[in-house]
């Protein structure tokens, strides 16, 4: 890589009075949409056929306008600790969690979108020192993906996947951690899996929840419930990726309407929390309305709806076809999931090396915010299972 800096600089998270004054005066000004044709009472997940409905909308509106505390938020992200570090001339933010037990090991997590380190903020301090004894403890580093939160907004295209990991190499070889885990879900999970795929001389062993498969797989061998999941995910590719084909083919037009209306990102961003969360009717039946807007506040006060849209365009394609994965690999099927539920029989023919394979009761894309206590658990016995298998 090509200059790159040293300095790593600590970092605190401060918004202006003036930038929540105008967050708050632009959505008393909102002009919304009339009441979407489908209109149902709640509970009814048929609500959300034509997306976010008015009534959910204009609440969670009003409580970011009103009561939603974003400094409580801030002092959480300070007192994990931030930092900031430069590599190929873009500055990459991140939260740094040193465990106080002498045998932790160093953990890279990463986020996708609609996603951001807000992911992780209720999780950390669990994985860094946990209360049981027996139980690994972690070294955590968080990273705001490129053109993320406080992470720099690359100015060039080339901050695909593969750019992304090799950037998370260098600054894990910064913190003084030659050899650590990775765990990733979303586009993290593509992160980790070209982290585990091309950098074993540094990547001990993976974690994901966003196992893609090679190209080619046919359904011969595989179970009804597998079946099942392929249809599904198939329908979702099909039906339901109208969002992912916009942000890669036309990032900078959506990105308008995401950095200059907080209400329309809201929206944007809140569709694929309901949609893609192991729930009914709402999101909030597992995430807060305050975590919510903890993740979506984030974007909107450091103006990343259009630059983290462009991770689409970056790799439209997500992963190398041909890249394997040979250390080992534990990987967690959330059966909520519906953009990424890979049966084992295909997922083994990339990870080669799979040491612990788990399908949860519950949860889906967002499990460390969904179920966050079984996420822990789940992240602690599957690093388990890798650190025991490099051994």
């Amino acid at each position: 890589m090509s200059h790159t800096t040293d300095e790593v600089h600590a970092f605190d998270a401060h918004a202006t009075d003036a930038d929540l004054d105008d967050l708050r005066a632009r959505l008393a000004a909102a002009r919304l949409p009339e009441t979407e044709t489908v209109f149902r009472p709640a509970p009814d997940p048929q609500r959300w056929d034509q997306g976010v409905p008015l009534a959910d909308l204009v609440d969670l509106v009003n409580y970011w306008r009103t009561e939603y505390d974003w400094s409580s938020f801030e002092t959480r992200l300070n007192r994990i600790g931030q930092f900031r570090t430069t590599v190929d001339d873009l500055s990459i933010h991140f939260l740094h969690r040193r465990s106080k037990r002498a045998d932790a090991t160093p953990l890279i997590m990463t986020h996708g979108w609609p996603g951001s380190v807000a992911e992780f903020v209720d999780v950390i301090d669990e994985l860094a020192d946990p209360r049981d004894a027996d139980t690994p403890a972690f070294h955590v580093v968080a990273p705001s993906l490129p053109g993320f939160g406080y992470s720099d907004k690359p100015t060039t295209t080339g901050w695909g996947v593969e750019k992304i990991a090799d950037a998370w190499v260098e600054l894990m070889g910064r913190l003084g951690y030659s050899r650590f885990l990775a765990h990733g879900g979303d586009w993290g999970g593509n992160v980790t899996t070209v982290l585990g795929g091309m950098f074993p001389e540094h990547v001990v062993g993976i974690h994901t929840t966003f196992a893609l498969a090679p190209p080619g797989m046919t359904t011969d061998s595989l179970t009804t419930i597998e079946r099942e999941w392929v249809e599904e995910t198939r329908d979702f590719w099909l039906h339901h990726r109208a969002y992912a084909k916009q942000q890669a083919t036309r990032p900078q037009t959506i990105g308008y309407s995401l950095v200059d209306s907080p209400v329309g990102l809201l929206a944007w961003l809140l569709d694929k929390f309901a949609e893609w969360s192991d729930t009914e009717g709402s999101p909030f039946e597992t995430i807060s309305r305050d975590r919510i807007l903890d993740d979506v506040t984030l974007y909107w006060l450091t103006r990343t709806g259009a630059s983290a849209a462009r991770i689409y365009y970056e790799s439209p394609h997500s992963l190398d076809p041909d890249l394997r994965v040979d250390v080992p690999s534990a990987i967690t099927m959330y059966p909520g999931d519906i953009e990424s539920r890979t049966p084992r029989a295909w997922t083994q023919e990339r990870y080669r090396q799979i040491v612990r394979w788990n399908v949860p009761e519950a949860g889906g894309h967002f499990p460390s915010l969904e179920v966050p206590d079984y996420f822990v658990k789940d992240l602690q016995e599957g690093l388990a299972a890798v650190l025991a298998a490099a051994r």
